[in-house]
C-alpha cells in the first residue's frame, strides 16, 4: 500500500461526519462524557484572566500588522503570520473561541520560545477545518478521499498524536475550545468533547521526527497563522505555574490566595473516618455496607483526632483521617510535627504514601541504642536516616526524597504536594525532595502495579501507631 492510501485510511478511520455529530445526541459517547466531567472542574476555576480585550493589542505581540480587530473580535487575516501573548506560561488553562473558513488553516502554538518553530520548537494544535476541499482528492472513480495525515486534523498535536474528529461545528458558527497544558498534560476539549488526552512524557511521535518542544515547559502561547482568514474571541487564560514551596500565610488556618483550607482550625468539618484500611475494599463499599462503615469509621475518628489550639492532633489510636472529598490533580500544602521516633505519612488518591518519619531516631525494634556495627546496619535498613518525604511504597520507581530536609522532632516542617496524572513532586521545608515521580498503584497486589491510580480519591493521614499534629492544611485543585 502506498503512503497516500495508508493515510487515508487511517484518516478514514479516525474521522466522523461533522455535522452527523452536531445533530446527533448521544449520551453514551466517551468524549461527550469525559468533556462533561472536565468542563465542570473548569468552571469551578476562578483565576481566569481575559488576555484579550477586544479592542487593541494588549498582552499581545508579533504580526500585529496583518491581524485585525473587529467588533471585538481577532481576526487573522489571509497572509498574516505568528501572533503570540507577551507574556509567557508554563502550565494553564486556554479557552477561547474560533470560526473558520472553508479549509482555513491555523494553529494554536504553546510552550513556544519567541521566534520559535510552534510545531518543533513547542507544540503546534492544529486549528483547521480538516474537512475542506483543499484536504481531500478525487479518485478515479468520483469518491474524495482525505489526502492529510491522522496528525493533521484539528485538535491535533502536529507530528505527534492525532485528535478525535466529528465535534467541528459548521463553519458559519463559532467553536468552543479548551486546552489544559500542566507539566506533561494536554488535554484539549473542543464543544464540550475530549478530542485529546496525553501524557507527553509517554508519547513517541507518530511522524517518527525530533520534537524537543515536547520537553518544553515554559513559553508563549501563539495563534500561528498559514495564511488563511480565521477569527478568534473571548480569550481566557488560567495560570497554573507551580506555588511556592512555602506558602504566604497570614495566620494559622487561612488559606493564601488561590488556595481553600482544608482544616479550619476549630473542628473536624470536611474529614471522615477510614472506612476500610485495603482501598480496593473501601471503594467496593455499596448501600448499607458502606453506611455502616462509614459510621464506625467517624467513630473512631472522633475518639482520637481532635483540635487542640487550632492543630490537628492525632492521639496515636485508632485510625488514619481522610478526607470527605475526592481529589484528582492538585497542589497540597500541610504543616507537620512528629515526636520523637514517630512515624506517619499521607496517602494520595487512597494510595500509600508519602513517608513521615524521624531520621534521627537509631532505636532498634527492641527499643535500645544500636551497639554494634551490625546494629547500626539494622538501623538504617528502614530508611529512615534518608529524611521524609519519599514514595516509600514505590517498588519501580524511586521511594527515597532527594535530600534529607526534615527538622527536629518537635518543631513544625512544611510539604508543598504537586500531583498531575501519577507523577508527584514534593518540596519539603523549600528544599525539592521528590522530582515529578510516579506514584504507583499500591492497591495492584496481584500485577507489577501497571493498574493505574484511580483519577480521583480521598487524601488520608496516615496513623501509624504516633501522635501527630498538622496545621495549615491547604489545597488548589489542578483542572484534568
Amino acid at each position: 500500500m502506498n503512503r497516500f492510501l495508508l493515510y487515508a485510511s487511517l484518516f478514514t478511520g479516525l474521522i466522523i461526519s461533522s455535522s452527523n455529530a452536531q445533530n446527533k445526541v448521544n449520551k453514551s459517547d466517551p468524549a461527550l462524557t469525559e468533556g462533561k466531567l472536565s468542563l465542570a472542574r473548569l468552571d469551578a476555576i476562578e483565576n481566569w484572566q481575559k488576555v484579550f480585550n477586544g479592542k487593541d493589542f494588549t498582552n499581545w505581540q508579533g504580526d500585529t500588522e496583518n491581524y485585525a480587530i473587529e467588533d471585538g473580535v481577532l481576526i487573522c487575516q489571509a497572509g498574516a503570520k505568528t501572533l503570540e501573548t507577551q507574556k509567557e506560561y508554563s502550565d494553564f488553562a486556554f479557552r477561547f473561541e474560533f470560526k473558520l473558513t472553508e479549509s482555513g488553516n491555523n494553529g494554536l502554538g504553546i510552550r513556544v520560545p519567541s521566534g520559535g518553530h510552534a510545531a518543533y520548537d513547542g507544540m503546534e494544535l492544529q486549528i483547521l477545518d480538516h474537512r475542506g476541499e483543499r484536504y481531500h482528492k478525487k479518485t478515479t472513480d468520483g469518491k474524495s478521499l482525505p489526502i492529510l495525515k491522522p496528525w493533521q486534523v484539528h485538535g491535533s498535536i502536529y507530528g505527534v498524536m492525532p485528535a478525535k474528529t466529528g465535534y467541528l461545528k459548521p463553519l458559519a458558527e463559532w467553536n468552543e475550545q479548551t486546552v489544559i497544558c500542566i507539566e506533561d498534560h494536554v488535554k484539549v476539549i473542543l464543544n464540550g468533547a475530549v478530542i485529546l488526552d496525553a501524557y507527553l512524557d509517554e508519547l513517541t511521535p507518530v511522524d517518527f521526527k525530533d520534537h524537543p518542544g515536547l520537553k518544553s515547559r515554559s513559553g508563549h502561547i501563539q495563534f500561528a497563522g498559514h495564511n488563511d482568514h480565521v477569527e478568534f474571541r473571548n480569550i481566557h487564560v488560567a495560570d497554573f505555574s507551580p506555588s511556592a514551596a512555602i506558602p504566604e500565610v497570614e495566620s494559622d488556618n487561612v488559606a493564601p490566595e488561590g488556595f481553600n483550607a482544608l482544616f479550619n482550625g476549630e473542628n473536624l468539618d470536611g474529614w471522615k473516618g477510614l472506612a476500610h484500611k485495603d482501598a480496593t475494599k473501601r471503594r467496593a463499599l455499596k448501600g448499607e455496607a458502606l453506611q455502616e462503615a462509614r459510621e464506625i469509621a467517624d467513630g473512631i475518628m472522633n475518639e482520637h483526632w481532635s483540635v487542640v489550639d487550632g492543630v490537628l492532633t492525632y492521639s496515636g489510636e485508632g485510625q488514619s483521617l481522610c478526607t470527605s472529598k475526592d481529589y484528582g490533580d492538585f497542589e497540597f500544602y500541610i504543616d507537620w510535627k512528629i515526636p520523637p521516633g514517630a512515624d506517619s505519612g499521607i496517602y494520595l488518591r487512597g494510595t500509600p504514601q508519602i513517608q513521615i518519619w524521624d531520621p534521627r531516631d537509631t532505636t532498634l525494634k527492641s527499643g535500645e541504642e544500636p551497639a554494634s556495627v551490625e546494629d547500626w546496619i539494622e538501623t538504617y535498613k528502614t530508611g529512615r536516616n534518608l529524611g521524609s518525604g519519599g514514595l516509600w511504597n514505590n517498588k519501580r520507581a524511586s521511594n527515597r526524597p532527594l535530600v534529607n530536609a526534615d527538622k527536629a522532632p518537635g518543631e513544625w516542617n512544611t510539604f508543598l504536594i504537586r500531583m498531575v496524572g501519577d507523577r508527584v513532586s514534593i518540596w519539603l521545608n523549600g528544599k525539592l525532595v521528590v522530582d515529578r515521580t510516579e506514584l504507583e498503584n499500591y492497591w495492584d497486589r496481584e500485577g507489577d502495579r501497571d493498574i493505574p491510580l484511580p483519577r480521583a480519591d480521598q487524601i488520608e493521614l496516615q496513623h501509624h501507631g504516633s501522635a501527630l499534629y498538622f496545621k495549615n492544611i491547604f489545597i488548589r485543585e489542578l483542572p484534568y
